[in-house]
């Protein structure tokens, strides 16, 4: 029986059509944000403080003029808009999760490589990265988040360690199996250079086990930013990200729920999401779980 199309197999996926389609709509949010009705998301108005949601007043900017505007979340206690902090805070966490996966990835995937095909380099980089796989992730990006300062691209690299001896476990264990094949016993036969070799005949094969294992640790970067900024040692206090949004309002969570409830709305699904999407992309790719249907 023949076998559909990649492009049909990915479509007929539900948790790949779920998982996109959250992450359109996040990606879409955070572009428009600016133009969906919010305000500086930075700005404070001494004068709503602390209001309910769908509270509508003049929210007083920086430059001293104020604007008609409803607090469809509220605001926090420095007067802040939480809509427009949620809103604007979808940015940062998308962000950082793609740039801890490209990080995480193209670092780990080319330990793993080199691991896998040179058998002298194996043993010293596979014995570093089993050191670092005994640090605790969340511990060691604590860590180097207090070593390197919270700025988006230290936060980005502490989440981003911990990943990369999974990575490079894994493409490791892939080389090792592809570097016996034919088609690279061949190659290298024909005194074709180890670059090509293995940029040409082992990455490719190598890449949807990348792509799965990238989806997985973006979510999970996500989740982690948040857990870091909750605890006051991730981002800026300034800068709007979810977690910093859920740790301002903790101190009032039994008299406004809302502050650390709204963007908690917004973590879990995309979690939730890329992991969906994650567990799609591994059923279609990796022949283990594909469904070869008809």
């Amino acid at each position: 029986m023949p076998m559909k199309p990649l492009a049909s197999q990915l479509l007929a996926n539900t948790s790949i059509r779920f998982g996109a389609g959250v992450l359109g709509l996040l990606l879409l949010i955070a572009g428009l944000a600016p133009w969906m009705g919010t305000v500086d998301p930075a700005a404070m108005d001494s004068g709503h403080i602390n209001t309910l949601s769908g509270t509508v007043g003049a929210f007083a900017l920086l430059d001293g003029t104020s604007v008609a505007h409803t607090f469809w979340m509220g605001s926090d206690n420095f007067g802040r808009d939480i809509y427009s902090r949620v809103l604007y805070g979808t940015r940062v966490s998308l962000l950082v999760g793609l740039f801890t996966a490209v990080a995480a990835l193209l670092v780990g995937g080319t330990l793993g490589m080199l691991a896998g095909y040179f058998r002298a380099l194996d043993a010293v980089l596979m014995r570093f990265m089993d050191g670092l796989m005994a640090i605790p992730a969340i511990l060691l990006a604590i860590a180097l988040v207090a070593a390197l300062g919270a700025q988006l691209w230290t936060v980005v690299v502490a989440i981003a360690v911990p990943e990369i001896p999974r990575v490079t476990r894994l493409v490791r264990s892939l080389v090792l199996s592809l570097r016996e094949e034919p088609f690279v016993e061949a190659a290298r036969a024909l005194a074709t250079p180890t670059p090509v070799i293995l940029w040409r005949h082992i990455l490719p094969n190598a890449m949807a086990p990348l792509i799965v294992q990238g989806t997985f640790i973006a979510a999970s970067a996500v989740l982690t930013e948040a857990i870091l900024s909750f605890l006051g040692l991730g981002l800026p206090a300034d800068i709007p990200t979810w977690g910093n949004i859920m740790a301002e309002g903790r101190v009032q969570f039994s008299q406004y729920p809302g502050n650390v409830l709204y963007p908690a709305l917004f973590l879990v699904p995309t979690v939730l999401a890329v992991n969906l999407l994650g567990d799609g992309l591994r059923d279609v790719l990796d022949p283990k779980f594909a469904k070869r249907g008809a």
